[in-house]
């Protein structure tokens, strides 16, 4: 059986890469925000994990895995 972790488990056990997941369940506040999914997908690159998730109208959804704080920052955090 496949394992539903937290978007915090995931991003531990799975850092700095994309993630195919099903089964999300967003927080309830806030419909961008991951509260728990299971991890199908962790050998796929962003454009075949965009393809799949066009192709399954959703059912897979790709996520990068980067901790908010250091994707926000991106090019903008080696400036400062």
């Amino acid at each position: 059986m496949e394992e539903k972790l937290t978007w915090e488990e995931i991003q531990e056990k799975y850092p700095d890469q994309w993630v195919g997941l099903t089964d999300v369940e967003y927080e309830p506040d806030n419909d961008a925000t991951i509260k728990t999914a299971i991890v199908k997908y962790t050998d796929k690159s962003k454009n075949e994990l965009t393809m799949m998730q066009v192709q399954t109208h959703g059912k897979i959804l790709a996520r990068y895995t980067t901790p908010d704080n250091i994707f926000q920052l991106g090019i903008a955090g080696y400036f400062g």
